[in-house]
Order: C-alpha cells, then sequence, then structure tokens
C-alpha cells in the first residue's frame, strides 16, 4: 500500500513545498493544482508499483477544520483520481478518514456531516480508516465496538485500516494538554476486537503503526514535532526494548491463522505449517 497526501500535517491546509512554503492559490481545485498533484501521484506509483493506494489522508478532517474547502477538495480528488484509474485501472483507490474523528463528531449537525463524507468516500475501491481510539478516549471492549459497528454501518465499500493503533501506556504531554491513560491489556483488547471485526466483516487487511514503541527515533525528532510524534510512541506491539507486549501474541495467533487458510485453500503447505 501507497499512502500520499495533498494536505498539510493538521489536514486544514494544502500541504508545503520543498521549501517549507505553502504554495499561493484561489481554490484547491485550480488547474494548476490538479495537474501539480496528478504528477506527483503518476510518479509514484509508477515508481512503487502499489496494489492499493490512499491518494488523501484523513480527508474528514478538512472538513472539520477547513470546511470552506471541502468542495474545492472534493473535485480536486476526484479528476486526480479518474486520471490515475485511467492509466492503472487495476490499481484500488482511496482515500483515508479517521474514525476517531467520525465518530461521535463534534459538529453542530453530525448526521449530515458523517453522510457528506461517507457519500464521497464510499465512491471509493475500498473504505481507507485511519483508527486511533485512544484519541477519542475509547478504552473499553465496548467503546472499541460501538466505533467498529458505526463503521460498517457507514461503509459501502470493503473496508481496510490503513492505520491503526492503541497505546500501552499512560500518555502525557503537558504542553498539547493531554493527559490519557493506557495499559497492555487495554491496547490487546483493542487488537482482540480489531481483529475479530476483520475477521467477521472481510476487511482488506490492517496495519498496525507502528509495530514497536519509537523512544530511540522521538529523541531525534526537531523540538517542533516532539509533542506530536510522542501520541504514537508508545503504541507498539513490542516495547522499545524490543520485549513482547500481551497484544503481540494475538497478533502472531491471528497471522498463523490467516496463513494456514491460505496455505488449504491454495495448496501450499509451506503455508499451512
Amino acid at each position: 500500500m501507497l499512502s500520499v497526501s495533498v494536505l498539510d500535517a493538521n489536514r486544514s491546509e494544502l500541504a508545503a513545498d520543498f521549501s517549507g512554503a505553502t504554495p499561493a492559490y484561489a481554490r484547491l481545485d485550480d488547474s494548476a493544482i490538479k495537474e501539480g498533484y496528478f504528477k506527483h501521484i503518476r510518479y509514484l506509483v509508477r515508481e512503487f508499483k502499489p496494489d492499493y493506494l490512499v491518494i488523501g489522508i484523513e480527508v474528514n478532517e478538512l472538513k472539520l477544520r477547513s470546511p470552506e474547502k471541502w468542495d474545492a477538495y472534493r473535485n480536486l480528488i476526484t479528476d486526480v483520481k479518474s486520471r490515475i484509474r485511467q492509466l492503472y485501472p487495476a490499481l484500488k483507490i482511496s482515500e483515508s478518514i479517521s474514525l476517531h474523528n467520525l465518530y461521535e463528531a463534534d459538529v453542530s449537525d453530525p448526521q449530515s456531516h458523517v453522510e457528506d463524507i461517507m457519500n464521497h468516500i464510499n465512491q471509493n475501491d475500498f473504505v481507507a480508516v485511519s483508527f486511533y481510539p485512544f484519541l477519542k478516549n475509547l478504552r473499553t471492549n465496548t467503546d472499541f465496538q460501538r466505533a467498529l459497528e458505526f463503521l460498517h454501518k457507514q461503509a459501502i465499500a470493503p473496508i481496510a485500516l490503513v492505520e491503526t493503533a492503541h497505546i500501552a501506556q499512560n500518555l502525557l504531554i503537558p504542553n498539547l494538554n493531554v493527559s490519557i491513560e493506557g495499559t497492555e491489556n487495554e491496547q490487546r483488547a483493542y487488537l482482540e476486537t480489531v481483529l475479530e471485526n476483520a475477521d467477521s466483516q472481510g476487511y482488506e487487511f490492517i496495519i498496525w503503526w507502528a509495530h514497536r514503541d519509537f523512544d530511540a527515533l522521538w529523541e531525534t525528532f526537531p523540538d517542533e514535532v516532539r509533542d506530536i510524534g510522542q501520541l504514537w510512541r508508545d503504541t507498539g506491539l513490542l516495547d522499545e526494548n524490543g520485549e513482547e507486549r500481551p497484544a503481540f501474541s494475538v497478533w502472531q495467533s491471528y497471522f498463523k491463522k490467516s496463513c494456514q487458510e491460505l496455505g488449504a485453500k491454495f495448496g501450499l503447505p509451506f503455508l499451512a505449517h
């Protein structure tokens, strides 16, 4: 899977160029932006040859933070998608949504907001989902299941969790006014819930981000991104020392089961065993 975004990290503005400046534009669907993003995506697909393409990341957050740009964004991305599909008809294309910011969205008319987002997203080849339940303060099996059932009711196309994780220890970031409790058992419970739903609902795939705590990498982050980077630092199935957390055995068990099923289906004994 290849994941690319035309939006900045806050999902409220066009991404900066190589100089770090935001290009001047009147609307997100200006012809120059359409042409530039098409050429960018065409180059990346040609180089990486993905089976799945996420052509926009957590795009529902643009409607939350810069709603006046939403219609122009849809025009932009629809134009680029149609041109890429003509070149690569077998490529599965989508735009990801952040479930933690769509489920129980903090807007004046949640139903209309969700309908508008999903009417657009369901036109894709699959529904690409980013989900970090701790950012919504979801902590129990019941919480996790309700959020996923909400997703199932909204999605028409097949679902893929293109990035997901849950913290395994408390998250405290004073500069962001963030204080969230987390435990290894909560992480395990979330992963179990996700995998059970993936099995029963036929998800395309799941990507856990990241598989190991990145404390050592985080220490090298520039000051301006250290706080935001800490949000996902302690979500690994392995801790910062490479020690397995309880959720790791859950992942391994499901992975082995999937391999066995594939091996039996296609007569590949090295997978079945």
